[in-house]
Formats: C-alpha cells, structure tokens, sequence
C-alpha cells in the first residue's frame, strides 16, 4: 500500500499503529479526550503534499504539484464545513456516528467534519403548542379547524359525556432526552395529554368541569400530565394546559342549555324571593317591637295614673279625717272650679237687685248658641227665619 511508504508505521491515513494521525498528533488510547481541536491548516497542507508525492510518480513535474494543491484545497473545504453556529434560541447536540458526544451552547463552534460529527440544533427556548379533540389544517386562505370526536368525547365522574377541546404548551428542557427518548415529541404529548385528561375527567362531576371546576381540571391535568413526560424521560416541560371548549355532546347541547336556564331562572327567583323576605322580615319585627313598646308604655302610663289617683285619695282622706269642714269646702271650690272654667258666665253683685238688666249683655254675645238641627222633613231656624217677611 502507498500509505506505508510514509510515516514508518503503514499506519494508514489517520495514523494507526502509534503513528500521527491527519492532524498531527498520536490518537490518544483508551479514555475520552478533551474533544476535537481546530488544526493547523499549514501543518496539515505540507503533510498533505507529502503524502502526495509519495501517492503519485513523478510529482517533481508541473501535473502533480497541480494536483497537489488541488487536492490540499478540497481538504481545507472539507475542514471548514466542521465550523457551525449555535443561536440564542438553541442548543447544538454533536453526535459522533451518530451517537451523542457533547452539547453546545449559543455561540461559534467546531466539531469534525461529516461524515464523522454532525450536530443537531433544536429550539430549547420556543414554546410549541398541542392541540387535543381538534385539527388544524390550512385552507385557500387561512386555517381550518376541524373537530375529533374520537378524542374529545370523554366521561365524567358521574357518568355524562362531555366534549372537550384543549391545548398543551411544552418547551424542551433537555435537549439529549428530547433527541434520544422519544421517537416523536409532538405525538407523545398529544397521547400523553388526553390520558392524563381522561383521567382528570373521570373523577370530577360534570356540573364541576361546566362551570367553577374548569381550572381545578387544568392544573391537575398539567401536574399528570409532566408526571407521564418525566416518565418517558422524554426532556420535555409542560408550562401550560388550557381548555378552550367545554360542552356537552352536540346532540343535547340545546336540551342542556334549556335545563341550565331553567337552574338560572331557578336561582334567580329564589335570590329575589330571599331579597323580599329580607326586606319584609325585619319591618314586621320593628312594627311588632314598636307595639309592644308602646303597648308597655301604655300599661306603665295607665298603672302610674291609677297609683296616683288613689294615692291623691288617700291624701285628701287623710286631711279630710283631720279637718272635715275645710277640705269639703276646698273639694266644692276645686269641683266648681273645674265646672265653670270653661262656661260662658255673668255675674251680678248682689247689691244690682232690682234692677232690670239690658240685653244683651256683653258676655252673651262672646259666643252664639250653636243652633240644633231640624228634624227630619222640616226646614230649620235659620231657613224659617230668612222665609219670613
């Protein structure tokens, strides 16, 4: 072979047997090295030429330096293409034939060229979106949505059917597992999610996952959910699950929402009827404490009156007992007193005897009798007296 013509070892291109290798330096044995190294382009060059003159008689002339060179050009190409880039948003997993060797953070790297390193560059930092019961396809000008019945029909903890549409939201936590563990991500978390939601769904009421137990739903769904993934070792986390429908079968929808008004209707009415009670309930009882408060004061008006009558009795028995003639004459001053204090009286001294008072006298034109009414069928004073002349 023309390889053992060079190098003293027939150590062949890469420099088996304990001889340099393409770049210059012994393979080292038997544990991992520091990883690959950039070569020395000129060192590489000038040991290419000379294994070229060794390959191909009569190198001295113009053909073969031509090829030479030729030849070192097409080595330096195929050292470049190991030079890759690695974005923010990434992160590049090396692979030596095809098994992993290291991975790479964003920035300017280098790794051997193919076929013996490639690199995978997967986006560490995008959150991906899956979505369960529905499919998108694109149109002639936008997105369809097309419904899954086979995935979005479940059953609920008391036995209903409810039809449930929802998303899952991943990135990728490590990059090696996403690579390695899973066949395909995107159809391990779809199967993945609507197990873990299947199970959620069968434990909870049908009126809970209609209305206030929507939430609960997404957060146990998420936790079972990762709990699966980190199973898998699939190097995936799942930051959201949002369900975006949640409805009966389309076949009773209508009847259901009839029912769920009726409930509204329902609730409605006894919150109005509880209104009203409110507000008459306590009127009642400040009408009914009002009575009995003045039914009370009442009775303590009416026994404190009665207590001082007798008591007002006992006081003018006791002074009549002492001085009969002056407290009769004090009872008939007080009786007659309260008698005449609202008449209309005239009074004449006793020394105008005999004289024929004039008429009318002042005080009987303070105030004219009322006069009575006429009997029935007959005409009053007042009308006979205007009838006469």
């Amino acid at each position: 072979m023309p390889w053992n013509g060079q190098g003293g070892g027939g150590g062949g291109p890469w420099g088996g047997n304990g001889g340099p290798g393409p770049w210059g330096k012994a393979p080292s044995g038997g544990g991992k090295g520091k990883g690959p190294q950039p070569p020395n382009l000129d060192e590489l060059l000038r040991r290419g030429q000379d294994r070229l003159r060794g390959l191909v008689p009569g190198t001295d002339n113009g053909g073969g330096r031509l090829a030479a060179i030729v030849a070192a050009v097409l080595v330096g190409l195929w050292l470049i293409t190991g030079f890759y880039r690695v974005n923010p948003d990434e992160e590049g997993v090396v692979l030596r034939f095809g098994a992993y060797a290291d991975t790479t953070g964003p920035g300017l790297h280098y790794h051997l060229p193919a076929p013996i390193e490639s690199v995978e560059k997967p986006k560490v930092t995008r959150v991906n979106r899956t979505e369960v019961g529905v499919s998108t396809e694109p149109l002639g000008r936008g997105v369809g949505r097309q419904a899954l019945p086979e995935e979005s029909l479940m059953l609920t903890g008391d036995e209903n059917i409810v039809d449930i549409n929802f998303s899952v939201f991943w990135v990728i936590k490590d990059a090696k597992a996403y690579l390695f563990n899973v066949r395909n991500p995107e159809a391990t978390v779809k199967s993945a999610a609507e197990a873990a939601i299947r199970e959620v769904v069968g434990h909870t009421p049908i009126a809970s996952v209609l209305a206030e137990g929507r939430r609960q739903v997404e957060t146990d769904t998420e936790a079972l959910l990762q709990n699966i993934l980190d199973g898998y070792a699939a190097g995936l986390q799942v930051t959201q699950v949002q369900l975006q429908k949640v409805d009966p079968p389309q076949p009773v929808i209508e009847a259901y929402r009839d029912v769920q008004k009726a409930r509204a209707d329902q609730e409605r009415l006894k919150n109005e009827a509880e209104a009203y009670q409110n507000s008459i309930v306590p009127l009642a009882r400040g009408d009914a404490e009002q009575k009995i408060q003045n039914a009370q004061a009442y009775k303590q008006e009416v026994v404190a009156r009665a207590q001082g009558d007798a008591q007002r009795f006992l006081s003018v028995l006791s002074a009549y007992q002492v001085s009969k003639e002056v407290t009769a004459e004090r009872l008939y001053l007080e009786t007659m007193e309260d008698v005449l204090k609202n008449a209309h009286k005239v009074v004449i001294d006793r020394q105008a005897q005999g004289i024929v008072p004039y008429l009318p006298l002042p005080g009987l034109t303070d105030k004219q009798p009322t006069p009575l009414p006429a009997p029935p069928g007959q005409p009053s004073a007042s009308q006979s007296k205007a009838g006469k002349p």
